[in-house]
């Protein structure tokens, strides 16, 4: 029976069928990353255009303890594994976050997602004394949505662009070179204008050397609600590969760890056609492109990594 409150876990469902021309599938030609959904689907913030609705009452997917990472973490390196992502939700919500990457830098290099609004000059200090003291590096992607408040808020919430940039400024005091995500929510974001708005806005923080990744929005999730679904269309089929090969999706070398089980991808976590398995080795069989969403990340050419 589920608690008040909390969503019931997702049940998993069959992969869609593929009838041969049509949907196409992906190997996973090379296992190098694997990322963990830390904070599970809850969040501080519930922005218009997140892809997993993420927000505070949120619980489809629950936060991950470090008990339940460490033999996800055992089996990557058995398995090769090269990097390890950390999404939500927010991660730091996640009271073990820190330990989970102190941990994790025992096994490679780390890279956190989150939206700013926890990264206060203490958090941020401890975060650059783990970092200096590893061989491997741990990396911070700040998320935003405009380049001033105007543009940022209505997507975000009230308030929000100033405690970014809060944020951003205890990174960069503390030594830590952020790198800002971006979506195209709005359509001069990617623009070359947008771009430097970006760059100079940096810079005003202090940062020396400005680092933006542009992401598309993801027709799914809170963003469905927001602007519009898929059309029929978005689809893949077999003839849109190029050379006749999917490697280059992110879905050819990672796969998304959360608390209910291994996942393709870190988009389709909220899909239980998504679910792949319970533990890494359950899921190194190919997956069907089925999902419009596979179709963005075709047409895009889009990378969740940094």
């Amino acid at each position: 029976m589920t608690e008040p409150g909390k969503s019931p876990p997702l049940s998993v469902a069959p992969s869609p069928a593929a009838r041969p021309g049509e949907v196409p599938f992906v190997e996973l030609q090379s296992f190098d990353t694997l990322w963990f959904q830390v904070a599970g689907t809850v969040c501080n913030l519930a922005c218009t255009h997140c892809f997993v609705s993420s927000s505070p009452t949120n619980h489809t997917h629950e936060a991950m303890t470090l008990a339940q990472i460490v033999p996800y973490l055992d089996e990557a390196a058995e398995l090769g594994v090269k990097e390890f992502y950390f999404t939500g939700g927010e991660p730091f919500l996640n009271p073990e976050m820190e330990a989970i990457l102190a941990k994790t830098l025992e096994y490679g290099p780390a890279s956190v997602l989150t939206n700013g609004l926890m990264l206060d000059p203490a958090r941020c200090g401890r975060l650059a004394a783990l970092a200096a003291g590893v061989e491997y590096s741990l990396d911070f992607r700040v998320s935003m949505d405009g380049y001033d408040a105007e543009s940022n808020d209505p997507i975000r919430g009230e308030g929000t662009f100033e405690r970014i940039l809060e944020g951003i400024s205890n990174l960069v005091v503390a030594g830590i070179n952020p790198v800002i995500t971006v979506t195209e929510v709005h359509d001069d974001n990617g623009t070359v204008r947008g771009k430097e708005r970006f760059f100079e806005l940096l810079r005003e923080l202090g940062v020396e050397r400005p680092r933006l990744k542009i992401l598309p929005v993801f027709k799914i999730g809170a963003e469905a609600e927001r602007s519009a679904a898929y059309e029929s269309w978005q689809v893949l089929r077999d003839v849109d590969a190029p050379d006749g090969d999917w490697g280059h999706l992110q879905c050819s070398s990672c796969r998304m760890v959360t608390d209910q089980g291994v996942w393709v991808c870190p988009i389709l976590v909220n899909e239980p056609s998504g679910k792949m398995g319970e533990r890494l080795k359950d899921t190194l069989n190919a997956f069907p492109l089925a999902h419009p969403a596979c179709w963005t990340c075709h047409v895009y050419g889009v990378s969740c990594k940094t």
